[in-house]
Order: C-alpha cells, then sequence, then structure tokens
C-alpha cells in the first residue's frame, strides 16, 4: 500500500549499507544516511529522497547525470554546492536545480558546517542513466535493478573501438 502523505519528521533515515561504503580511502569522506519516499509514495517515474550528510562530508562524488533531472531542497545545515566548476553556499530554504547534461553540471554538496546538513533529492527515474565522474574521470552506465539489472563503471580513457574483439 501506497503513503500519499509522509510527513518529514517521521522519517527513519538509515546510513549507507556496507556494500555501498568505499573499499579503500577517499579524497574526502563520504557519510551519509537517507529515506527513499518515492517508492513509499507509489511515483514511477520520480525518486524522492530525504539525505543527512555528516559535517565535513559529502554524500556522493562529484557527478553530472546524462538522462535524469535533479532538484534539492535544503532543509537544515549549512553546505556547499560544487557545481561545474563553481561553487556556491547554501542553506536551508535554497532550491537547487542540476538538469541532466554533461560535465559542465556536475554537482556535488558537501556539509560545510558543524551540524547535519539535511535537503529533499528529487529527481526523475529514466532508465537507462549515464553518470560522469568529473574528478576521477570515471563513466557509468546503470540500466534496472538486482541481478537483471546493468552495472558498468570504467575509467573514460578505457575507450574500446566498436570492433575490438569481434
Amino acid at each position: 500500500m501506497t503513503e500519499p502523505i509522509i510527513p518529514l519528521a517521521s522519517v527513519e533515515l538509515k546510513p549507507r549499507p556496507a556494500e555501498f561504503l568505499p573499499e579503500s580511502p577517499t579524497r574526502r569522506p563520504f557519510d551519509v544516511s537517507t529515506a527513499r519516499l518515492g517508492e513509499r509514495m507509489g511515483l514511477k517515474r520520480m525518486g524522492a529522497t530525504v539525505v543527512a550528510v555528516k559535517p565535513g562530508a559529502a554524500g556522493w562524488p562529484f557527478h553530472n547525470h546524462r538522462v535524469n533531472d535533479e532538484m534539492f531542497v535544503m532543509l537544515a545545515g549549512h553546505g556547499e554546492l560544487r557545481l561545474g566548476r563553481a561553487t556556491h553556499a547554501v542553506k536551508p530554504g535554497d532550491v537547487i536545480g542540476c538538469p541532466a547534461g554533461g560535465p559542465e553540471g556536475a554537482h556535488q554538496l558537501v556539509n560545510t558546517g558543524a551540524d547535519e546538513l539535511r535537503y529533499l533529492a528529487i529527481s526523475t527515474s529514466l532508465d537507462p542513466e549515464i553518470c560522469e565522474y568529473p574528478d576521477s574521470r570515471k563513466i557509468a552506465a546503470y540500466h534496472g535493478q538486482g541481478a537483471s539489472g546493468l552495472y558498468h563503471m570504467s575509467r573514460a580513457a578505457d575507450q574500446r573501438d566498436y570492433w575490438d574483439g569481434e
């Protein structure tokens, strides 16, 4: 049964599962807890997730989406938005739009405050998706979920000719 109304104050955030934690040291800490609301509300083509980031951390690497648009509604705390080559201070009440596109629209929210940074992340849920990670020069392809899904991550320099190995 879906829930058409979910009070944000009642949402239980869960830390990133162990299987999705970094396996080796990273340049910056990634420490996030989330509560996915979209599925609970019965949404099929839109995602909504409450995100909480610990002080000094980011939730995800600097990235852009080629297919899905994202919007962030800042709820609590203070942080910094990396957007393309610029940085912007963010605070409660700010609304951020990150349209699908190339690396010029890459984005990352970093908690620069002393308290938790909390925001509502809203996005389209189109599948498949291609993401780029400009800092590490990686490209990821995603399609579906679970055992039948496809996930591939490689570096842009690993490009192969269409006929390679055929």
